[in-house]
């Protein structure tokens, strides 16, 4: 037998216990010594019955993904379910942690299975672009009816031990040692003579309709096919018998293998584990934070405090009047009170973290004691070195000083205090309790120990880390100033707001880049337009000034009504607001333009080629350490279809020599902004990819 299956007997009892730490993945190994372990039991005299139970963290936490990628080893994981089904004995599944994707799938293969309370369940394949493809969309429609169970296949997420026992996925929930508690649960089955059970023998639930329910996965799923294709799976359960069906579902797993969608999300899935792990910081130990301070309690700075007290940290948060202290007290309140809704925490925590953790105050001397301080003032230079300067003079030695802007240099920042070793960037992303990405940004003088930090702070808080050098915009702002401009471009030249949103939303965004505006307010990008013209804009760049005639009027997005969108009948219900393509014909005819039409098609090559071209431009200044850092800003923090796997991602499986092809020939028109990166050329000219320079970093 395998190393990882230990065999005991328990009286009439065989107990096939895992051992592959952390969290028993579901190895070739594993998978072998299931298999003698059930032909140990067998063949055992005595045994009645087998307790499949996971040692350590978990019952089974799913596939190894050091498996990804290679040609299957035998055992294959459905041909062991069934074994195990199979079996004449009766087999009990005892679970505890999670039990995940091929985890689950084989606790369906047994007979029966109990749970501890803090157990949780479910099917996470669609995060991979795939199905459930050893038997799970064939067995838990029949435990759980047709309609839970593709709830739980197409959103992929966990449940609970209770809800899984109240759809009918588990038999028991007891609390208690796992092992003990299916040693119980199995000498009582047997006292009992319970019968086998197999789930494949069980009768199928009542069938819905399929189409409807395909056609429904699909439009909630935003362009992914995977979760539609659980649909499919379920309804081949009704095409003929249950090896049929495990046969169709077979089909489709394999199907869904070969899509670009799958390459996508296996993309993701590996480059959000690596993006935080940075060789410069290897060995380098981060400072301690305990107590943060938060300067600003605006909609940002709430969110910035609220993170921070979530993750069970001190805060002091300060304003410049009671009365902007009291508000922004308020925001924070409630944030928490729609985390202590939502189950994240509980109603003593709640109490906790506003009664003894928070603490507004007026003074910056109040910030003397803090570990670490985030800024999140006025986007202004002149403002944030002010900031900066009474920071240097309060807090302690070895206080961290972080600046959460978006755009502004952190460099100067730096050099304005006493302490530039000190400083660096924290651009995170509103509301900033709940968006996922941290740009960490490292200045040319911030200390290791200091961008170690930052990483240590970002992992606290449960946020996806990006290192970023200083540049205007850093990563995302940066890549997004220039796609940005590319739909402004495609505007002057002919296409309309609302069908580059369209196109963009059909390519899998959740909201067109004018909606998205309107959504974080006009008056930003306003903002941003007016200083880089006051910095000097160069000659040859083509200037927009369309949208500053609806801020100069007031129009500034959804928190004003009116924007590129009118907002009169609610954020959901919005329509075009018809002034705006007054202003656009009005600009299109100063610059003497004769507007042509675009198709969908068209604007978003274009879109998506001004995109991957200025994240070249980003990785090959070191900007962005890799392409794949570049792929998770724009995934976590910019609405980038997942199931793509980031927009350099894309580009490779799109191919790179078409898409350098179409830049220049874009350039033959704008040469100053279609300028080709220097990484894209060098790529397409060494027949590499992206991916290729990912493997170097």
């Amino acid at each position: 037998m395998s190393d990882k299956i230990a065999y005991s007997r328990h009286g009439d009892i065989a107990v096939l216990s895992v051992r592959n730490p952390p969290v028993n993945a579901l190895s070739q190994a594993v998978r072998q010594g299931l298999w003698d372990g059930m032909d140990r039991a067998e063949a055992d005299t005595g045994v009645r019955a087998v307790l499949i139970v996971g040692e350590g963290r978990a019952f089974f936490a799913g596939a190894d993904i050091t498996e990804f990628g290679k040609p299957p080893l035998d055992p294959f994981l459905p041909e062991l379910i069934n074994r195990i089904e199979a079996s004449p004995l009766l087999v009990v599944a005892s679970m505890h942690g999670v039990s995940l994707g091929g985890g689950l799938e084989v606790a369906l293969g047994c007979h029966y299975r109990i749970a501890v309370p803090s157990a949780r369940v479910g099917l996470p394949e669609v995060h991979l672009g795939l199905l459930p493809g050893a038997g799970g969309t064939q067995r838990l429609p029949r435990l759980t009816g047709v309609e839970a169970a593709l709830d739980v296949m197409t959103t992929g997420r966990q449940i609970g031990a209770a809800q899984a026992h109240k759809i009918g996925i588990v038999d028991v929930v007891q609390d208690g040692d796992p092992t003990q508690n299916g040693i119980a649960y199995a000498e009582k089955l047997v006292a009992e003579d319970a019968p086998r059970r197999p789930v494949s023998e069980m009768p199928l639930p009542t069938p819905i309709d399929w189409d409807a329910a395909f056609d429904a996965t699909l439009t909630r799923s935003k362009g992914q096919i995977s979760p539609a294709w659980c649909v499919r799976a379920v309804q081949a359960a009704y095409d003929g018998d249950f090896a049929a069906g495990l046969k169709a579902e077979r089909q489709i797993f394999f199907d869904l293998m070969q899509t670009d969608q799958r390459k996508g999300m296996i993309h993701a899935f590996f480059s959000e584990r690596a993006v935080g792990n940075l060789p410069e910081l290897k060995g380098v130990e981060p400072r301690s934070i305990a107590h943060v301070g938060v300067i600003g309690g605006g909609t940002m700075g709430a969110g910035i405090a609220t993170a921070a007290l979530l993750a069970g940290l001190r805060v002091h948060l300060l304003e410049m009047t009671p009365e902007a202290g009291e508000a922004a007290h308020g925001r924070i309140a409630g944030n928490l009170a729609g985390a202590l809704k939502r189950g994240k925490i509980n109603a003593d925590q709640h109490s906790t973290m506003l009664d003894q953790a928070l603490q507004v105050v007026t003074n910056y001397d109040a910030l003397s004691d803090v570990d670490l301080v985030i800024e999140a003032v006025f986007e202004e230079m002149a403002v944030k070195k002010a900031v900066f300067a009474e920071l240097d003079r309060v807090c302690k030695p070895g206080a961290i000083l972080a600046s959460n802007t978006s755009y502004l240099n952190i460099n100067e920042i730096a050099a304005s205090t006493s302490r530039p070793g000190d400083v660096l960037g924290l651009h995170f992303f509103s509301p900033a309790h709940v968006m996922k990405l941290l740009e960490v940004v490292v200045a040319d003088q911030t200390a290791p120990d200091v961008a170690a930090t930052g990483f240590a702070l970002g992992k606290a808080l449960g946020k996806i880390s990006v290192r970023a050098g200083v540049c205007d915009g850093f990563i995302g702002n940066r890549i997004l100033s220039t796609y940005r401009t590319c739909a402004d471009h495609m505007i002057l030249d002919g296409a309309s707001p609302f069908e580059i949103d369209a196109a963009l939303e059909a390519f899998g965004f959740a909201m067109g880049p004018f909606a998205v505006a309107d959504l974080a307010g006009l008056d930003i990008g306003w903002a941003g337009r007016k200083r880089k013209r006051a910095e000097g804009l160069d000659p040859r760049a083509r200037d927009v000034t369309y949208a500053d005639k609806l801020c100069e009027a007031g129009h500034f997005g959804q928190k004003t009504g009116k924007g590129y969108y009118d907002y009169a009948g609610g954020p959901k219900a919005r329509v075009p607001n018809p002034d705006v393509l007054a202003l656009i014909e009005t600009e299109r005819a100063a610059q003497g333009i004769t507007p042509r039409t675009f198709t969908a098609d068209e604007i978003t090559r274009r879109y998506m080629a001004a995109m991957v071209n200025e994240a070249a431009k980003v990785v090959g200044e070191g900007i962005a350490r890799r392409p794949l850092d570049v792929d998770m800003t724009l995934l976590f923090g910019y609405g980038f279809p997942r199931y793509r796997g980031g927009p350099l991602k894309w580009a490779d499986i799109d191919g790179l020599t078409g898409l350098l092809s179409d830049i220049r020939g874009y350039a033959q028109t704008d040469p100053y902004f279609w300028a080709p990166a220097p990484l894209l050329c060098q790529l397409v000219a060494d027949g590499q990819t992206f991916d290729d320079a990912n493997k170097k970093g």
